[in-house]
């Protein structure tokens, strides 16, 4: 018996306390074999009408068959990038009122902050005529591509949390992240490359940590795999010195035999997983390479996103989401780092950090539209740019002192935007809106349960109907007692 009738016979016909690999082909096992075996065997078995292969457990014809999530870790300030409140420059200066101030949370905002208008000037671009600030001119050439979500909301002030509320639906350790959600749904495309992987860039990752890509619950087979785009895609991914493919090879064999005596004794799925993990491994010790061998873009394709090969950095990191997007990556998310915009001194403050943040994110973005749409990629491919939650229209006043000379704001999670383009998204749109000064969303408010749900769909996948025993509750990415809704108007 070879090792994929192997696994078909240990994985879909043992059951286990759990019943992970059910003999039904809607449940896990068929997820399962379909990533790790690199087929949609199962698909369209789930009640779908479509006859292409959708993936294991869709509910009907995706639009989107891949996603892009840039998280610009740290949070920046809508006010000075989006979100265009004249009334709040008006206001610049003066006493923020208390009764705005009452009931209210911020991390480091004392006594009563004054409030302040948005640094940089503000102009409409576009056929659609959207307000941008000036901090962004190469992505405002793409701005008739994107829907701006001007509404969005969330339950945490601080970063770690609403990481987590915003990728894993909860704001405790241990659920899976929206990514793993996706690929326990739809499995891969690609046998050689995991079907979700992680890119990070700023010099650290994001303060939720691995948590913000793990599986939580779910089996780790569908956890992100953290690459780099400086030296090996993955730590240790080459052989070492006088250790020939052949060689690695042959340990993989043997090491495989040993694991599915292990798991013909345990019935442990997460046995399938270490079999799995090894063999994409021993695979993507070619694949990957490849992948990510920045140097075989063309130079004007490098000129186009500013990237340099050997490099961290978000730029190399977008056109690597890309090379990875045609490849058949599944979900492809990225975290930069530095955006905690506080103001306490010029290091984190919006006229300097901010806006030297600005400018590496700003040719990166609008390179990664604008190659996917001549490549046709665009049409399915989701691309979601946001944050964790927003800043406060009130200068930051650490220490109650207002008279700090670097300029920054607070935490904010009553309103901020985030942006979509791409697959069944339409094109040049805006939607909701916060109040006149920036500060809590009061027009279509949006929750990260809606975002979560809304990228599900354009998966196509149901939220409530793509769940996962656990503790005695059939879990979703939302969270079984949030309500999660479907931003339909902001769908083509």
């Amino acid at each position: 018996m070879n090792l994929q009738d192997q696994l078909i016979h240990d994985g879909l016909l043992h059951q286990t306390r759990r019943q992970f690999l059910s003999k039904c082909t809607t449940g896990l096992g068929a997820a399962f074999m379909s990533s790790m075996l690199g087929k949609n065997a199962f698909a369209g078995a789930a009640g779908t009408d479509s006859a292409e292969p959708l993936g294991a457990l869709s509910h009907f014809a995706p639009k989107a068959k891949r996603v892009i999530f840039m998280h610009m870790a740290g949070a920046p300030s809508h006010l000075e990038l989006f979100d265009h409140k004249p009334e709040l420059t008006k206001l610049d200066g003066q006493p923020a009122p208390l009764d705005f101030l009452e009931g209210a949370n911020f991390p480091f905002i004392q006594g009563v902050p004054n409030l302040m208008g948005s640094i940089f000037p503000f102009h409409q671009a576009g056929e659609s005529g959207q307000w941008i600030s000036d901090r962004l001119p190469h992505f405002e050439k793409s701005i008739d591509e994107v829907t701006f979500i001007r509404s969005m909301h969330s339950e945490q002030f601080n970063h770690a949390p609403a990481q987590l509320l915003l990728h894993t639906g909860n704001t405790n350790l241990g659920n899976p992240s929206i990514g793993s959600w996706v690929t326990y749904g739809l499995g891969s495309e690609n046998d050689n490359l995991p079907g979700f992987i992680v890119l990070l860039s700023g010099g650290k990752g994001p303060s939720a940590g691995k948590s913000a890509w793990g599986s939580g619950f779910i089996p780790s087979v569908y956890q992100g795999v953290q690459c780099r785009s400086k030296g090996d895609p993955v730590l240790f991914l080459s052989n070492p010195d006088k250790v020939s493919r052949h060689m690695r090879q042959s340990t993989i064999e043997a090491i495989t035999k040993i694991n599915q005596e292990a798991h013909a004794q345990s019935n442990d799925p997460e046995t399938l997983t270490r079999i799995s993990q090894y063999e994409m491994a021993f695979r993507m010790q070619i694949h990957a390479n490849e992948a990510f061998e920045l140097k075989e873009e063309p130079q004007y394709i490098k000129d186009l996103y500013g990237a340099q090969p050997g490099q961290e950095s978000f730029a190399n990191n977008c056109l690597l989401a890309r090379r990875l997007a045609e490849r058949g990556v599944r979900y492809i998310q990225l975290f930069d780092w530095g955006w905690d915009s506080h103001g306490t001194s010029k290091g984190d403050s919006l006229d300097h950090q901010f806006a030297n943040k600005c400018k590496q994110i700003d040719r990166p973005i609008h390179a990664l539209i604008t190659d996917l749409k001549q490549r046709g990629l665009l049409e399915d491919t989701l691309l979601v740019w946001g944050s964790e939650f927003g800043r406060t229209p009130m200068k930051e006043n650490r220490g109650g002192n207002n008279d700090i000379e670097a300029r920054g704001r607070d935490h904010n999670p009553g309103g901020y935007t985030i942006w979509m383009a791409g697959a069944g998204i339409k094109r040049g749109h805006s939607y909701g809106e916060t109040d006149p000064i920036g500060y809590k969303a009061i027009t279509n408010p949006v929750s990260t349960q809606d975002l979560q749900s809304t990228i599900l769909h354009l998966m196509g996948m149901k939220h409530n109907k793509l769940t996962f025993p656990f503790q005695g509750l059939d879990q979703t990415l939302p969270g079984v007692t949030k309500p999660a809704h479907l931003i339909k108007d902001i769908l083509a």
